[in-house]
């Protein structure tokens, strides 16, 4: 029951409106946390099925895996993005994607590992370094591939609990209640306390006793701090862990008390995820967390008005000196100076609520004029004026044009 689950917290975390550092955290803790639980799981799991356990060869062992797993998984995104810039290729693209995160989790796992710390290193080399090596073509496309696979991964792993928690009703008549329900109760307190007791000294124990952590990464507020102890949430993770014990023993005697663990691990997921899942917004409002996020969230919308702003400054001095090194026409940089003066026109200048009624009046009438031109372009298409592979292909550059108005759509945020 160690690692907490990222999923349903983080999706009920994001519609409150939390400030980013707590998703980011919460986001972070969670991978680390699968990880480091996963490894410690095989530990105790060796200890009941050999009756043999030394602390010492343990610790020892445990950070070979984490440091190896961790120069590994960077070995692998390092290859994998090598690879990618030379196939040049969407699909295949895609395809390596898909690959790299199973070749940096089965090599550790096979070789004694947990491998998620590897695959989370790899995910974070890569998303670190890939965005200069990645074209354009492969993040469009690998933008909708990837929500559409995690979204059936997530819904997957519901169904095998779904499925799982039917057989365990079937097992239940050979447990007291009594015992579930008390062994139930014992373990979530257990995690939800311990919870506590950890995240409040890890968090200001390490800024007091070094000034260096405190110079560069100031005392956060305890309400912040209070959140991410109260989003401990269980979930697949929890369950997988619990379902892959052995049945039996090297002795062929039955595992001990799995049936009861399984139990225990589903109530805790229930008990966390209703219980602390539909705790949070009004802890939140109680601490005026939420407050918080709207103002960060302005912040980040000028941040990025600024960013967008500064990086098409700096892209037309970098064609006034192209200009200057080469010979062009006057058409061609009075081209290309229109699409970025017009691209700086579209920014807006304040996020004043005035403002905000005018561009999306204005983004609505593009939608609108966006969806005349398909219509006339199917009308071509119907009257064999244009082939069909003509259609498609403008059809793709309306698509991208109206996929580009989400971003400049800044919603009024309410104070």
């Amino acid at each position: 029951m160690a690692p907490p689950d990222v999923v349903a917290p983080l999706a009920i975390a994001r519609k409150l409106g939390l400030p980013r550092r707590i998703l980011v955290v919460l986001e972070g803790e969670g991978l680390a946390n699968d990880a480091t639980a996963l490894i410690l799981y095989r530990f105790a799991l060796a200890a009941i099925t050999t009756g043999l356990f030394s602390l010492p060869k343990a610790t020892g062992t445990f950070f070979v895996i984490v440091a190896g797993e961790i120069a590994f998984g960077t070995a692998v995104g390092w290859l994998s993005l090598r690879a990618r810039r030379r196939a040049r290729d969407p699909q295949v693209e895609i395809t390596l994607s898909l690959i790299t995160p199973y070749l940096a989790y089965w090599i550790p796992e096979h070789l004694g590992g947990s491998g998620v710390i590897a695959t989370v290193a790899c995910g974070l080399y890569m998303s670190w370094n890939g965005p200069l090596l990645i074209s354009a073509a492969t993040r469009l496309q690998g933008i909708f591939f990837w929500d559409l696979v995690i979204y059936l991964i997530e819904g997957l792993l519901f169904l095998l609990t779904g499925f799982q928690m039917r057989s365990l009703v079937e097992k239940s008549k050979s447990f007291p209640l009594h015992d579930i329900l008390t062994a139930t109760v014992l373990v979530a307190v257990i995690v939800i306390v311990a919870r506590f007791l950890w995240v409040f000294p890890g968090t200001y124990l390490p800024r007091w006793l070094s000034r260096r952590v405190r110079d560069r990464d100031p005392l956060p507020s305890w309400r912040a701090v209070f959140v991410v102890a109260f989003t401990g949430v269980r979930g697949a993770v929890s369950l997988a862990a619990a379902l892959a014990l052995p049945l039996t023993l090297p002795s062929g005697d039955a595992f001990p008390y799995r049936d009861l663990i399984l139990f225990v691990a589903f109530g805790v997921i229930f008990v966390t995820l209703v219980g602390l899942g539909l705790g949070l917004p009004p802890v939140v409002r109680w601490l005026g967390l939420a407050q918080d996020g709207r103002s960060e969230h302005i912040a980040e919308h000028e941040q990025e008005i600024a960013a967008r702003r500064e990086a098409l400054n700096a892209a037309l001095k970098s064609l006034d000196a192209i200009t200057d090194d080469r010979e062009l026409s006057d058409e061609v940089v009075n081209l290309l100076r229109s699409r970025h003066e017009i691209r700086i026109n579209q920014l807006p200048d304040t996020l004043d609520p005035d403002r905000h009624d005018v561009s999306a009046t204005g983004t609505a009438l593009t939608r609108e004029l966006i969806s005349s031109e398909r219509k006339f372009i199917h009308m071509l298409l119907r009257d064999g004026k244009i082939t069909d592979e003509t259609r498609r292909r403008i059809e793709r550059d309306l698509d991208l044009e109206e996929a580009s108005l989400s971003n400049r759509e800044y919603r009024r945020i309410p104070l």
